[in-house]
């Protein structure tokens, strides 16, 4: 079968190969769209994965050491190279088919054009030939019928006795010419018409089949060209799909490795501190008001082995704010306490927001006080330079005991890192200065001893500095184990303990605003207190004052262990700032407590111990 049998069919097949085209075009179309949504994909999964990638030098990525952290982020970085094979789809099908098939439109309507001129150019002149010969033909009958006449115009002359033999011999020679004329004419039409069968023959035969076999061909091209690009389609596809399985290979093999255990166990060594659990609280009898004693496990942070807690009127000293110590346990998972508040714009503010409370509910009954306890929100005691933002201790003295053993022996390891690091240097520079005594061609041996120097220096600063950490890291691990004898010693069990566990309860003074505060030169160096007795409960040797402080604003306190003061007003201190803000002031002997550092103007004395 082939087109010829469409050879009266012509305009039809115009109009067919031109539909071919457009469905071309319109496939064309069709992947050129798909690779634009295949890169749109790609952009949106990159976005979605960058989104969420943790940022550099936050807390975000330092929760990612997590497996299951790790496990997202191995996900993240999967779907960037989920995202590059989308990416890779789409610059293949655009190479391989939108921009050859493009190209093949172009030259095939190019072939078409030439194609259908050549057909329109065979079928016009066979036209015209037709057109010769309906001309030929028709002169032909006219100069027969024009023979006729003068044949019969002569016979009419000839028959005629009236006639002249001049008009008849006139009229004879007129009908030979007519009849010269109509022959002429049809030897004419005779030779138009075999040229017009031999034309129509070769037009119906020859020309007109070989065009329409060139556009059958052109039409199977294209037919064939697009089976093979939606081929092509299908496979650019199916190329990508082994990587894409690694893809999907990788974050399942991610997310087996997430391991509940050892992310439970990095919190453990994350937040560890080290604190014992308090011991039981002892039953306070009242029916015995005069004889009331309170063991060292209850919440009144006695200061040594066989002394009664002082009464919780005037003479407290300012030291019932351990009273609403929590339990250190719930105050890991909360959220720590406010910094103390800022000194105020104005020279006498009314009062302060956000500030600590003042100490006026001294006289509540215990069982007021432990309900205040039970209910109040946790605060963290351990990490209140971290939660302030402000850079802590050198030492990390305002770190509980194993979070603070952590610390340093990080220190440690990061010392002695610069110290190789400073010694490989200078053992290069040593080599090179080898070489250039060796070879004084290529540079000066002398050039190189300022900055060996410089190393040398530096080396021994590092070894002192690591010293120094391995100093405070062997104290830490000396003290650990001083942990269970406080908490054992806090339960009731060992009432009568040596120096070294006071000392480590010391440690855990606690400041009005909740923090840990390293600190225990002036609790450990308090002497036992009297053993006079006021109305209810013992008093004990107060604090000596260090020099004298001046208000510089007034301050309302309003959380337990704070004092109020007003502007203007000279008071005792007793105790420097730690560190966390807060300075203790004693205004009589009754009255003492914490104010922020920045409300007063400290005067130590230099005589005074500890100044």
């Amino acid at each position: 079968l082939n087109f010829y049998s469409l050879q009266d069919q012509f305009d039809n097949l115009e109009k067919h190969t031109q539909w071919g085209i457009d469905v071309l075009e319109k496939y064309i179309k069709f992947v050129k769209e798909r690779t634009e949504i295949e890169l749109s994909y790609a952009k949106q999964l990159r976005n979605l994965s960058k989104k969420y990638q943790p940022k550099k030098n936050s807390k975000e990525e330092e929760e990612y050491r997590y497996t299951s952290t790790r496990a997202f982020l191995a996900t993240l970085n999967e779907m960037n190279d989920y995202a590059g094979q989308h990416e890779v789809i789409s610059e293949n099908m655009t190479s391989l088919i939108t921009a050859e098939l493009t190209r093949y439109v172009q030259e095939l309507k190019q072939e078409r054009k030439s194609h259908f001129h050549d057909g329109r150019k065979a079928q016009q002149h066979i036209e015209t030939c037709w057109k010769q010969l309906e001309a030929s033909k028709r002169r032909f009958e006219r100069d027969c019928k024009e023979a006729d006449r003068a044949q019969q115009y002569f016979e009419k002359m000839d028959a005629d006795i009236n006639v002249t033999k001049a008009d008849v011999e006139k009229a004879r020679q007129q009908a030979q010419l007519r009849h010269q004329m109509a022959e002429d004419s049809k030897a004419e039409y005779s030779s138009t018409l075999q040229k017009f069968n031999s034309e129509q023959h070769e037009h119906y035969y020859t020309h007109i089949p070989n065009i329409f076999q060139k556009i059958q061909e052109m039409e199977e091209r294209r037919i064939v060209r697009i089976g093979e690009s939606m081929k092509t389609f299908a496979e650019v596809d199916r190329q990508v799909i082994p990587i894409i399985g690694k893809c999907l290979d990788e974050i399942t093999k991610a997310a087996e490795s997430v391991d509940h255990k050892n992310d439970s166990q990095m919190v453990i060594e994350a937040f560890k501190s080290g604190f014992e659990p308090p011991g039981d609280v002892d039953f306070e009898d009242f029916t015995q008001p005069m004889k009331r004693t309170v063991s060292e496990s209850s919440l009144s942070n006695s200061r040594g082995d066989g002394k009664s807690e002082p009464k919780f009127g005037s003479k407290s000293k300012g030291k019932l704010w351990p009273f609403i110590k929590k339990n250190k346990l719930m105050s890991l998972l909360t959220s720590p306490h406010q910094p103390p508040p800022p000194p105020p714009a104005s020279a006498s503010p009314s009062a302060v927001p956000n500030g600590p409370q003042s100490p006026k509910q001294q006289k509540e009954p215990l069982s007021h006080r432990f309900n205040e306890f039970m209910t109040s929100k946790p605060k963290i005691h351990c990490f209140r330079s971290l939660k302030r933002g402000g850079a802590g201790p050198e030492d990390f003295s305002n770190l509980p005991p194993e979070q603070r053993r952590k610390k340093l022996q990080q220190k440690v390891d990061e010392l002695n890192r610069d110290i190789q690091k400073e010694m490989d240097s200078r053992d290069a520079l040593t080599k090179m200065k080898d070489v250039y005594i060796k070879n004084p061609q290529m540079g000066d041996a002398a050039s190189v001893d300022h900055r060996l120097a410089e190393l040398g220096q530096n080396i021994e600063k590092l070894r002192l500095e690591v010293q120094k950490f391995e100093g405070w890291l062997a104290e830490v691990e000396g003290r650990l184990p001083a942990r269970s004898e406080q908490s054992r010693r806090q339960s009731g069990v060992y009432e009568a303990q040596n120096a070294s566990g006071v000392n480590s309860c010391a440690q855990d003074r606690e400041s009005p605003d909740g923090s840990y505060t390293e600190e225990q030169s002036q609790e450990t160096e308090m002497k036992a207190p009297a053993t006079d007795f006021d109305d209810e409960f013992d008093d004990e040797e107060p604090l000596p004052t260090i020099g004298t402080c001046k208000a510089l604003y007034t301050f309302e306190g309003q959380n337990e262990g704070t004092i109020s003061v007003a502007e203007g007003e000279m008071l005792y201190v007793i105790e420097e700032d730690k560190g966390d803000g807060w300075t203790r002031i004693r205004r009589n002997e009754d009255e003492e407590g914490y104010v922020p550092t920045s409300y007063v103007e400290v005067y130590l004395d230099k005589n005074a111990k500890g100044a």
